[in-house]
Parts: C-alpha cells; structure tokens; sequence
C-alpha cells in the first residue's frame, strides 16, 4: 500500500473541506462542502490516472469537464431566474481545487497546500476586502502601485553583477535595500490607514518608527509647539518611533546577513531595552487626559523620486564604506558611520550589512558602526525637536536623549567581544 498517496488524498479532502465550508457559509447554491471536496479529489485522481498511464492529457480533460459543467450550471441558472446573480468566484475557486488537488500529486505538495489555504482565507475575507478596497484613497492606490513597480518591475530587470570601483556596487542588490526599507514603511502606513488617526500615543509611536521616525519626530515637535501642554506626549512618541527604529535596523540586519545575527544581536538589542525603559517612565509621566492622541497623517511613504534618492544615498555610502576602510583604515568608519547616521541609518546599516556579508568588514566591528549610525541619528532627532518643538520639551528631549545616546556610547565603548550567541 502507497501511504504516500493516501497522504496526498487526505490532505485534498481536506482543502477541499476547507474551501467548501467557507462556500457554503455563503449560501452558495451552485457548490458547497460536498462539491469542493469531490473536486479536489478528482483532482488528485487525475494526478494518478495520469502518473499511472503516462497520459498528459487526462488531466486537461477531466479540468476541461468541470468548466463545462460550471458552464452549463450558469447558463441553467440565467434561463430559470430573471435576477441570477452569476459571479465568477465560485466558478474560479473551482477550477483552482481541482488544479490544486492535481498538483498534490505532480508537483511540490507545499505550494499546493499553500495555495488552497490561501484561496480558503481569500474567500473568506471577501467582503472585507472590498470594504477595504473602496476605502482607499488616490495616495493608497498611489503607494500600492510604487511599491509594486519597485518590487516587480525595476528590480527583475536590474542586472545582478557588481560594477564600479572597488567592486561593491551591484544594481539588483541596492534595488532589492531600496524594496526593503519602502516595504518595511508602507507596511507600517496600511497599518496607520486601517487602525485610524486615533490610535493612541503608544500606537503612534509604533506606527511613526516604521514609517519614519524621523517624519515622526518633526510633526510632533511642530503638534508641541502649537500645543505646549502635550509636550510629554510628543517627548513619549518621538523616543518610542525612535526605539523602533532601531528595531527597524535588527530587521534590516537580519535580512542581510541571518547568519551574523548573533554576533550583532545583544548589544543592539541592549540599547534598544534602554531606550525601551526611558519610555515606560516617559508613559507614566504623561497627564491621563493625553493618553489617547491623534497621529498626524503619514506622507506616502512609496514614492519613486524618494525611492530612488535612497537608491543613489545606499550606493554612495557602500562606496564611501568600501574606500574608506581601504584608503584610511577601520577607525575612519567612525566619523563616515556619524555622518551618514546623521541623515539616514537605513542607508549605512544596509552598507555596513553589506561589507559584513561579503567578508570585508569583521563583524565585531561592523555591530559598533551600526550602533553609532543610530547613535548619530538619535543627536539628529533630539536636535530637532529641541529646534522645532516647544520650551517645555528642551527638558525632557534633553534627559531621554541624553540617557540613550551616552548609554549607546558606553556599551559601544565597553561590550565584551565575548557577549554574542
């Protein structure tokens, strides 16, 4: 007896159960739970009459036959009801169970379960979905459509081979950071779009560290200024959109280079529970009247011109990383590692992940260049929102940042090299 057969028809029960529940849940009339399950067994039987008989054809013809009953069952349906809602869902959902449970036997089991799972969940967030659809505004549709032809148009047809001086500039592979860091920003502002304005300070801050904590940093200083009695608040959503930057960077990290992770992890990770507590304390500090604020609107987030200035900026700093350690040697990364944090730390941290992953830089190194980039940054962001915020927030802008950015200083200065996974 071939259990593996018998696996491959349990599991197309299965989906076909499934599928069928979330039909019939609909009051689909044309199939069920009794009809999707049948489907996708067929499917799994045309899958082993073919394999048996070596026959590529009776598979396209028993799928040839479904159609053609789904046809015929629509075509009844118009001629027995005036109003006959026809759709094309069920008749689509059909067919692909069927391709599905035939693919159980053909090819990768994984992708088939895959895709049945996620047809089941498609169907069943439908309605959802549409709601969702019609409430999306010309910037959704416009950040959707920027980050679809970043991701599948611009970054195929790059070609992945290195160029350049020092051979450290390949297209496809700046492209691919430029992919990431607007992904990892219109995650956060879909996030914003479905929650709303108001989702609290804590929400807020969460939400600004994806989408740009520097972004964050600047409207809330102007909200203080205009609004001096929620100066903590601003203080509190600032120093947590820039915890999560730093988060933002293990992420970045960890896509790079999995593999050195640990070695980069702890001391991170250290800073970031720092920064973590300095916000606890600022939470309890804010006046309960404030504890629910409404985040300013993100700007797109995916935008082309912007996508591409990042491209250019990770470019630059990769070479500027590469012949730097190579004209100067490795404590000249220091002063590129503050100066480039200064404006963008998702730039070096990417470039820095880079060198790492290609053996040219010691990962030892490489974490305490990380460190000091969002060291450098947080002095940026502090600045300005001491400069554009109100007089109540010198203070404690002073204080958290100060406490973040020596204690980052100190575990770049005192980490143990031995303190890694």
């Amino acid at each position: 007896m071939n259990y593996e057969d018998l696996t491959t028809l349990g599991i197309a029960f299965g989906l076909g159960l499934l599928v069928g529940v979330q039909r019939q849940r609909t009051n689909h009339e044309m199939a069920g739970v009794r009809t999707f399950t049948l489907i996708s067994i067929l499917g799994v039987m045309a899958g082993f009459l073919s394999r048996e008989y070596d026959n590529p054809f009776i598979m396209p013809a028993l799928g040839l036959a479904i159609a053609a009953m789904l046809l015929v069952a629509n075509i009844i349906k118009m001629k027995k009801f005036d109003d006959a809602d026809v759709g094309q869902t069920t008749e689509v959902a059909a067919l692909l169970m069927f391709a599905v449970g035939a693919y159980l036997v053909v090819g990768s089991q994984l992708i088939g379960v895959l895709v049945g799972v996620t047809m089941a969940i498609l169907l069943f967030v439908k309605e959802k979905l549409h709601g969702l659809i019609e409430k999306l505004s010309e910037k959704d549709l416009s950040a959707i459509m920027t980050l679809a032809g970043i991701s599948l148009i611009v970054l195929p047809i790059l070609p992945n081979e290195t160029y350049g001086p020092l051979d450290v500039l390949n297209p496809q592979s700046i492209w691919l950071m430029v992919t990431l860091i607007v992904g990892i920003s219109v995650v956060g502002y879909f996030i914003y779009k479905i929650v709303g304005k108001k989702v609290g300070v804590i929400s807020s801050g969460i939400l600004g560290g994806m989408i740009s904590s520097t972004a964050t940093t600047v409207s809330y200083a102007r909200k203080a200024e205009g609004a001096k009695n929620i100066s903590k608040t601003a203080v509190f959503v600032i120093t947590t959109a820039s915890a999560i930057s730093m988060v933002r960077v293990l992420i970045e990290v960890g896509v790079v280079i999995p593999e050195k992770l640990g070695e980069i992890i702890l001391p991170i990770v250290a800073e970031i529970v720092i920064v973590t507590i300095i916000c606890v304390i600022l939470f309890y500090l804010i006046n309960k009247n404030h504890s629910e604020d409404e985040m300013p609107e993100p700007n797109n987030p995916a935008q082309f011109k912007s996508a591409l200035v990042f491209g250019l900026l990770y470019g630059f700093i990769l070479l500027a990383v590469a012949f730097t350690k190579q004209q100067f040697g490795n404590n000249a990364l220091y002063i590129l590692s503050i100066i480039s944090g200064l404006t963008d730390v998702d730039a070096i941290t990417l470039s820095l992940s880079q060198m790492m992953k290609a053996e040219r830089l010691q990962t030892d190194l490489g974490w305490k260049l990380i460190l000091l980039a969002s060291v450098s940054n947080l002095v940026f962001k502090g600045i300005m929102a001491i400069v554009l915020g109100a007089k109540e927030m010198v203070k404690w802008i002073s204080i958290a940042f100060g406490v973040a950015i020596v204690t980052g200083l100190l575990i770049i200065w005192l980490w143990p090299q031995s303190w890694h996974f």
